[in-house]
């Protein structure tokens, strides 16, 4: 069978590349890290993969905003592409600085043109390095089906607050079922902090966009694809015995869905 081919786009700043890459192939992918300028200068073509990812870091050091000037690229030099590439229903996941980057650029939550939404400073005022606790949401995304009830997925940044433009907006995503991620107690319910790291509205932690192909999610599950990641592993009996961490299964659910 022939391997899906994806795409791990990087820039300058971008740090999660590899271990994105490690991950897709753990679960059968062939995969190519590729900087952005090959695109625009059109030594490569998007159109050339079966699925794009944009994974975490400080792209282009973060400057003005947290994935904000890899946002213009994408909206400027990249947009025809990522557009067809989006309407032929192929995966895109945005990981942390990725997700920021698709919000930014108004390619989540979907459905205009202009920026909807943000990622904003945390509350805390400074970056939240932990293990949290997610609730699965029943959304529209395929990537997030057969995943628990609730996973536990870390997090690593310093903007991370979503924010919506006002109240429809987010009215539209509970109702279209785009919310695939929000950040709970261990009980399962809507938290404080620290349990919502950053003060995300309504808890999300990541969304998708209508169709539910893109992807966009703060936690990183490309740092919790083996059970040895997890720091309780040795403590927990569902971690000791045979089961699929939750990284695992979300870049499974990716490949498989193109597959």
């Amino acid at each position: 069978m022939v391997k899906p081919r994806f795409l791990i786009l990087r820039v300058a700043g971008t740090n999660c590349d590899q271990e994105t890459q490690w991950a897709l192939e753990m679960v059968g992918a062939k995969t190519e890290r590729v900087h952005l300028n090959e695109f625009i200068t059109r030594r490569k073509n998007l159109s050339d993969y079966d699925g794009l990812v944009l994974p975490g870091g400080f792209s282009y050091g973060d400057d003005i905003a947290a994935g904000k000037v890899l946002a213009n690229q994408l909206t400027y030099r990249l947009r025809d592409d990522l557009l067809a590439f989006v309407d032929q229903r192929k995966p895109v996941i945005g990981i942390c600085n990725g997700f920021q980057a698709l919000v930014k650029s108004a390619f989540l939550p979907g459905g205009s043109t202009l920026q909807q939404a943000t990622l904003a400073w945390n509350d805390s005022g400074r970056f939240e390095d932990r293990w949290v606790y997610l609730k699965v949401e029943p959304s529209i995304c395929p990537f997030t089906r057969g995943l628990p009830e609730m996973i536990r997925l870390p997090v690593a940044h310093a903007e991370g607050k979503f924010m919506v433009k006002h109240k429809k907006l987010l009215e539209s995503l509970e109702r279209r079922r785009q919310i695939a991620f929000r950040y709970v107690t261990p009980a399962g319910e809507i938290g404080g902090y620290p349990y919502n790291p950053n003060g995300s509205v309504a808890g999300i932690a990541g969304i998708c966009n209508p169709t539910g192909t893109v992807l966009g999610m703060m936690p990183h599950p490309e740092r919790a694809v083996l059970r040895e990641h997890y720091p309780d592993w040795l403590r927990e009996e569902e971690l000791v015995n045979d089961w699929n961490p939750a990284g695992w299964l979300i870049f499974r659910n990716v490949v498989n869905y193109v597959s």
